[in-house]
């Protein structure tokens, strides 16, 4: 497992959501428009690509630490249409501060990983590679992923000896308690890249929007040569 730790990790305390426009919006508002339009660009590809169908999938980046500020997809798009317009920005209890919709209940993760992790961007994807995987190795509590020329895509990583942990959590409609425990999960194995939720899809995140999209791309190419190496033994 990579000794690279993202930051130091500290444990969030997790309100509830509120929808309700209720502080006052980020004083930058160029940098929540410049990241809500990369986000969107990113977004429009995952889609392409088959990552995010229908409506699933969202993205956030962090837009002011102190306050807290994330500009996030609003709930029930169609990411293949998205645009600037299509995003938020949520404060440090998820309440939206500026833009038109309601975050997904999975704004609170990004939350939960901007803080342990110091990210500067979140991206969460719904892929049939991830969605098979983190079904059929929910048993063993995650996926290894070693000896791949690809790992060195991942920050920090070095060597195709690299052996990169991709644990599995099971998925919850109480979003509280799986924000708690994806806060654990983040105490406990630093230096990860990513997690998935079981038979739902992969949380990946980066110093920025580049870097967190290089991770999903090393991470959902990964899974796939999994999958279909899994599919042509069995052939």
């Amino acid at each position: 497992m990579s000794s690279v730790a993202k930051g130091k990790i500290k444990r969030p305390i997790i309100p509830p959501i509120n929808a309700r426009q209720s502080r006052q919006p980020s004083q930058d508002a160029s940098r929540f428009a410049e990241a809500a339009a990369g986000l969107a660009e990113i977004g429009k590809g995952f889609y392409e690509r088959g990552w995010v169908l229908g409506t699933s999938g969202n993205f956030s980046a962090v837009i002011s630490r102190e306050p807290l500020r994330l500009a996030i997809t609003s709930t029930g798009l169609d990411k293949g249409t998205l645009t600037p317009a299509h995003f938020l920005e949520i404060d440090n209890a998820a309440n939206v501060v500026q833009g038109d919709g309601r975050p997904s209940a999975e704004a609170l993760l990004h939350l939960a990983i901007a803080r342990g992790l110091d990210a500067g961007a979140i991206l969460h994807t719904h892929s049939v590679w991830s969605t098979v995987l983190s079904g059929s190795h929910a048993p063993q509590g995650g996926i290894a992923l070693e000896g791949f020329e690809m790992l060195k895509g991942l920050e920090g990583v070095r060597t195709h000896k690299h052996r990169e942990w991709l644990p599995i959590l099971e998925n919850s409609q109480d979003i509280v308690e799986l924000g708690e425990r994806v806060s654990k999960i983040l105490r406990e194995s630093p230096g990860i890249h990513g997690f998935l939720l079981q038979e739902h899809g992969l949380y990946t995140w980066g110093a920025g929007l580049q870097e967190a999209k290089r991770h999903v791309e090393i991470l959902e190419f990964l899974m796939e040569v999994l999958v279909r190496s899994g599919a042509a033994k069995s052939a």
